[in-house]
């Protein structure tokens, strides 16, 4: 199930403002209710309220780096039982949003749903969203250099909608299906690698259809912090091109395995694991999976490194060190490859970050972490600075 995060992709570490935000929250909240501070805003980050009612939290996004500028807008995340019988097993449902806008003309929209019906017998997720934001472009492979990189603009559109039955315990069978619409350009048409690097396929993209079958394998005690059990999600889209890209046919298979152990009553291990491969003849620039993200494999520019194959694992421990606060430290490896993976070509990242958990009864969470990746040889060590709503996994 996709995770309730945005991503700020490995920045300057520069964004004080949201740690400084993350750390007076922890403060705060020395008691259930701050009284000077507006009623919303209490009952946004400070209600202990552990009834099975909705809830809502808004923050703010103000973040800079040189490919943006300064970027602006705001974040929202509304989370609601389908039913609130006290002793109910069916897990939080939301909505959450997210818009920003930044000083060199770039934009981002989405809005998305995560939804379990009574007694979870039903769990459906729908999201659609835009974006227009030029990134760095390094080149397709597991060992791209980042003199390379030049910056290519991206206009794109995306709806999707994933519906699955539990059919027996624990056990979730369904479809996923949606389109999308991509669009890039050069900023530098003289480039010698966007334009002329023949790996580089549909470099103008492309639009596409999809549908295709889905199971999910869930037996965790909590979906938005678990403590014990596993969750197993795999989907696989079948996608033809439509409008001017009718020709293409290919496939996308995804699948994750993430476990959880509560090692005492403050302290729980994660371990979560995923791969995807792209299939079918033509290999598209643009859909090919890619290593780097606020989720898996985190200090790393996502998309640094992408091919037609993507693995990596990750493990985190997890302490509560009250009921709003947390902390986590992570380890994990991962790479990209055109064909077979190899063991010496891994890549290795670790870091760690904080939590304060503004909605303790749901187990919903603010979220900063910084990550390390591995240094290239005659580059600075990759690393990045994260800041989401949700756990990383």
């Amino acid at each position: 199930m996709p995770n309730l995060s945005f991503i700020f992709a490995p920045l300057q570490p520069m964004k004080k403002l949201f740690t400084v935000f993350i750390l007076s929250l922890g403060v705060l909240q020395a008691n259930a209710q701050i009284k000077w501070l507006p009623r919303f805003i209490n009952k946004m980050y400070f209600d202990k309220d552990s009834t099975r009612h909705s809830s809502f939290v808004v923050l703010p996004v103000l973040s800079s780096a040189p490919e943006t500028g300064l970027e602006i807008g705001g974040a929202g995340l509304y989370s609601f039982y389908s039913d609130t019988l006290k002793k109910s097993i069916t897990k939080v449902s939301n909505v959450y949003g997210y818009a920003s806008v930044t000083t060199k003309g770039q934009s981002r929209f989405s809005l998305s749903t995560t939804y379990f019906s009574p007694q979870n017998q039903w769990h459906v997720y729908s999201a659609v969203s835009y974006i227009h934001f030029p990134f760095n472009f390094y080149g397709i492979g597991n060992s791209t250099r980042k003199a390379d990189g030049e910056l290519v603009d991206e206009k794109r559109f995306r709806f999707n909608i994933d519906a699955e039955k539990l059919v027996t315990k624990n056990l979730y069978v369904g479809a996923v299906a949606g389109g999308f619409n991509y669009k890039y350009t050069n900023a530098d048409p003289t480039s010698s690698l966007f334009e002329t690097d023949p790996q580089v396929q549909d470099r103008s993209g492309g639009a596409n259809v999809f549908f295709g079958p889905s199971l999910i394998f869930d037996t965790r005690d909590n979906n938005t912090y678990t403590s014990k059990g596993a969750i197993i999600t795999a989907y696989y889209n079948l996608m033809h091109g439509i409008l001017s890209n009718n020709n293409y046919i290919s496939g996308f298979l995804n699948i994750e395995y993430s476990q959880f152990f509560k090692l005492s009553k403050k302290l729980i291990l994660g371990v979560d694991i995923q791969e995807q491969s792209l299939t079918g003849g033509r290999s598209p620039f643009y859909l090919l999976p890619t290593l780097g993200s606020d989720e898996m494999m985190r200090g790393y520019y996502n998309g640094r490194y992408r091919d037609r194959n993507f693995i990596a694992g990750q493990t985190e421990l997890r302490y509560r060190i009250t009921e709003r606060i947390g902390i986590v430290g992570f380890l994990g490896a991962g790479e990209v490859a055109h064909g077979d993976f190899s063991i010496n070509t891994l890549k290795p990242n670790y870091g760690g970050g904080l939590r304060y958990f503004f909605d303790t009864e749901k187990g919903l969470s603010i979220r900063a972490d910084y990550g390390i990746g591995e240094k290239v040889q005659g580059e600075a060590r990759q690393s990045g600075f994260y800041i989401g709503l949700g756990q990383a996994f």
